[in-house]
């Protein structure tokens, strides 16, 4: 029991460690081959949107908004990855909710 629970921590601090990380990344998502570029963190939350003045169109700004659109599920698919990489492994491990641990909840 002893050793379960040295492992249990054992895999908090990576959890913990990975979370960390992916709290203090940031990355970009871009569109209209870089018309568009959206910085986002790890988090989730968007931390800048630069456009291009060459995408401003003031007799389409349906494309613009397109393209701010587009940049901005590419940059949530970038942290969706990160996280998966990052998470993946210690979730993995986990066996479902159980955490492998054969017991309900655990």
């Amino acid at each position: 029991m002893q050793q379960l629970m040295k492992q249990a921590q054992k895999m908090q601090q990576q959890m913990a460690d990975a979370q960390a990380e992916l709290a203090d990344a940031e990355l970009t998502g871009t569109a209209g081959g870089g018309l568009v570029t959206v910085t986002i963190k790890g988090t989730g939350e968007v931390s800048a949107v630069k456009i291009d003045p060459k995408a401003v169109d003031p007799d389409d700004v349906e494309t613009l908004e397109d393209l701010v659109l587009a940049a901005l599920h590419n940059a949530s698919e970038a942290v969706r990855e990160l996280t998966e990489q990052k998470m993946g492994p210690l979730t993995a491990g986990l066996g479902g909710m159980g955490g492998g641990l054969g017991l309900p909840g655990f």
